[in-house]
């Protein structure tokens, strides 16, 4: 996914450049409703290189040209040494990803600006622009919890119960583990609700930049793609993969598909 979205950025970046020798920038009175709307909601589905999320923002329309932006992202952030698996000795098992040590969500709380490159024909077409986003980040590392199946020997015959407990990269897994006081297996992976109340954040900062390419057809209803690369900087390392040095920064690039509405 990760070079499938970074072949998307640097085809429309190179599109982008291409735009700007067929397009002029109009005066505001060619708009195609004839309309100024100053101010602007829209949220957005995002997909980036380590995961997908949801964004929100608002702000105004500071002239025709540059807008003045506060955004809201809400998002998953994986680690690329991730793998899940599944446990062949059980015909029901759950799929895990072996040595995660947490689930990571990223809460970005940012202030940009958007800037004019190419507007819209009148009779329609693309509006592209320039953006760039900064501010806040705070990541939320929730712990992975795994079904455990626990063995017991009676006679020739062995059975299993199910346990959930954190994992524990010095006691689970991935096959079976014959110990002085019980025999272990991973089962699957817990359900997503535990591990909530031992959440931990770790406060950061963000950088964002790339493009926007409106396609909408009237100014009042909003409808874009956005491409861009997102740096996220932890000054406390993150913990994500056992066995693996923790994260101080996420580097991704994103694809995203906004819906909004302009209005005074």
């Amino acid at each position: 996914m990760r070079r499938a979205l970074l072949l998307i950025f640097i085809f429309i970046i190179s599109a982008a450049g291409s735009l700007s020798f067929g397009q002029s920038i109009a005066e505001p009175d060619t708009l195609n409703d004839n309309i100024l709307y100053l101010k602007e909601k829209a949220g957005s589905a995002i997909f980036h290189s380590a995961g997908w999320g949801l964004g929100y923002r608002f702000g105004r329309n500071m002239n025709y040209f540059n807008k003045k932006m506060f955004e809201i992202d809400i998002v998953e952030m994986k680690s690329p040494k991730e793998v899940k698996r599944v446990n062949p000795n059980f015909a029901n098992s759950r799929r895990y990803v072996y040595g995660k040590l947490n689930n990571l969500y990223l809460m970005r709380f940012g202030y940009g600006a958007q800037k004019l490159l190419n507007d819209k024909p009148y009779w329609g077409g693309i509006e592209v622009r320039f953006f760039y986003y900064g501010g806040l980040d705070v990541g939320l590392a929730k712990p992975v919890y795994l079904l455990i199946a626990n063995y017991t020997k009676v006679g020739e015959q062995i059975f299993y119960d199910l346990t959930t407990e954190k994992y524990d990269p010095q006691v689970h897994f991935p096959y079976r583990v014959i110990g002085p006081t019980r025999d272990v297996d991973i089962y699957g992976k817990a359900p997503i609700t535990k591990g909530f109340g031992e959440i931990k954040p770790y406060p950061g900062m963000y950088a964002k930049l790339g493009f926007s390419f409106e396609y909408g057809t009237l100014n009042q209803s909003l409808r874009a793609i956005e491409v861009g690369a997102i740096l996220d900087a932890f000054p406390k390392a993150v913990p994500l993969m056992a066995f693996n040095d923790p994260y101080h920064f996420f580097v991704n690039v994103y694809l995203s598909f906004s819906f909004g509405k302009r209005y005074n």
